[in-house]
């Protein structure tokens, strides 16, 4: 690995070991770190120790068994390139593993602002008066953006893709946020390590939404996702050139992101960003 290689996985290796400390206790097992959050909120998940030795196939299960014990997801992140070997012991430990490419900007390639059809993108203001309901929209924008392929047969195409809009968003939407689940994101969000944009109709309400996250000068895009029903116009490219124009502006000098799959990041290719290595993403493999 070149020395450039080796910084930029070292960079990124400390980005995800930093991140979630804010806002988790952690609970190390053998080689593995495991981040539990405080509070509500999205679940962390457990990686390598910076500078351990590649974690075993026991840390992996004793690893699970604490995650059930919690309650949390049996969850598992790491960058192949800095553990290599964590691939094989993952998958002879009963874990699935998803090989999600792994993209940083060129910001001189960034795709250059652009007006986009009958929407506008803003922030989710964690102050203003339609927080939980811009919070809300954006959640249900994600699962049902994620739970529908973007890349898909014709036939899937016309029987998935272009069914879920807005009314199946509104649904999901309700009953909304609130209490502590709501308090929780809005310190996130109001921390300046987190923002949340979404692109939003006068008539069609919230179409697509996106965050970005940032410690130090290293800060990643996550979560971009669009309704089934309005893919295809542009939302997604722009709010992911939106975000990291904005990181940008806020003293981020390393701006990255993982892709589902090769399909996708062929998408963020044309918003400036160049593949450089392979997140792995592993949960409990699925049983018949």
């Amino acid at each position: 690995m070149a020395r450039a290689d080796f910084d930029l996985f070292d960079r990124l290796e400390r980005f995800y070991d930093t991140l979630p400390r804010r806002w988790s206790r952690t609970e190390e097992i053998g080689s593995l770190v495991l981040f539990i959050r405080e509070g509500e909120g999205w679940p962390y998940y457990a990686r390598p120790r910076p500078g351990s030795p590649t974690p075993t196939a026991a840390d992996l299960i004793e690893t699970r068994r604490r995650q059930r014990e919690l309650g949390v997801p049996e969850a598992f992140e790491w960058v192949h390139e800095n553990s290599p070997d964590l691939l094989a012991v993952a998958r002879s430990a009963g874990l699935e593993v998803l090989l999600a490419p792994l993209l940083t900007l060129d910001p001189a390639a960034l795709l250059p602002e652009l007006p986009i059809p009958d929407a506008a993108i803003r922030p989710v203001d964690p102050t203003g008066p339609t927080f939980a309901a811009d919070l809300a929209a954006a959640r249900a924008v994600a699962r049902l953006g994620f739970a529908a392929p973007a890349y898909a047969s014709p036939m899937e195409s016309a029987l998935v893709i272009d069914v879920a809009g807005p009314t199946e968003r509104d649904a999901a939407t309700a009953p909304g946020i609130a209490g502590p689940d709501l308090e929780a994101a809005r310190r996130q969000l109001t921390s300046g390590d987190y923002e949340t944009l979404i692109a939003a109709s006068p008539e069609a309400g919230v179409l697509a939404a996106g965050t970005s996250q940032r410690a130090g000068d290293v800060a990643e895009i996550a979560g971009v996702a669009t309704l089934p029903s309005a893919r295809r116009r542009g939302y997604a490219s722009q709010l992911t050139a939106t975000l990291a124009r904005r990181v940008l502006a806020r003293g981020a000098h390393l701006v990255f992101l993982s892709a589902g799959d090769d399909d996708v990041a062929r998408l963020y290719t044309r918003v400036g960003f160049r593949r450089v290595g392979t997140a792995c993403i592993a949960e409990p493999a699925a049983t018949l």
